[in-house]
């Protein structure tokens, strides 16, 4: 194991404590990705992040359509949907996958969450859009996943929770503790009734104003 390899290991331990810390994700129902040269660093099935050591991670190949991997523990169940990110989106090294509340509450209901508030340019559109509901794990929740997050950058997923993709793990945290507070601005408004939608006009100009706005990438890939 290089040093690169090493240290993104460590992150993505770093990163899935950061994810419960920030209240986004409970116990080890979420799961993270990094892309690495030709294939993924991806955390394991069902082992609690703060037991979690950089050999405990596990490496799949992108190009790997029967699921092989090296490591101690076997992957994370929701690999596919990360294999095939990664491996349809270049601009996306990232993936965090979480069941956080507000979100998960939305996608309960199976609706996306329209532009009630600017910040949604963030992800890259004027919505963010709910994946059809299949269950996890399946080449069908996969698909689900990939359509949803079609030129987005985060999806909510049916019954299920969130997702987000960013050029590094330092992006993807914060699109996810964004979306998180979008869903959950969206839950109360829908309390209140009749929350405003922006308009197509008014998105677009805040997408062109997102095209460089905060933060861009500071962690290494190889």
């Amino acid at each position: 194991m290089n040093n690169i390899e090493f240290r993104l290991r460590q992150q993505l331990i770093q990163y899935a404590i950061l994810i419960n810390d920030s209240g986004i994700n409970q116990g080890t129902s979420g799961n993270l990705s990094v892309r690495f040269g030709s294939g993924m660093l991806i955390t394991p099935s069902g082992i609690p992040y703060t037991d979690l050591i950089p050999d405990s991670i596990t490496y799949m190949e992108l190009d790997n359509p029967k699921g092989i991997w090296q490591g101690t523990f076997k992957p994370s169940t929701e690999w596919r949907f990360h294999r095939d990110l990664l491996n349809s989106r270049p601009d996306i090294n990232a993936i965090i996958h979480t069941h956080s509340p507000y979100a998960t509450s939305i996608a309960i209901t199976r609706r996306p969450i329209p532009a009630i508030h600017y910040m949604i340019a963030a992800f890259g559109g004027h919505d963010i859009r709910c994946a059809d509901y299949a269950t996890f794990g399946t080449e069908a929740l996969s698909e689900h996943v990939l359509t949803a997050m079609q030129d987005r950058l985060g999806c909510l997923m049916a019954n299920h929770g969130m997702l987000v993709g960013g050029n590094d793990l330092t992006k993807a945290l914060w699109l996810a503790v964004e979306l998180e507070n979008l869903a959950r601005q969206y839950y109360h408004s829908l309390q209140i009734g009749n929350p405003h939608i922006l308009s197509e006009a008014e998105i677009n100009e805040a997408l062109a104003k997102f095209k460089n706005y905060g933060l861009q990438g500071t962690d290494f890939q190889s």
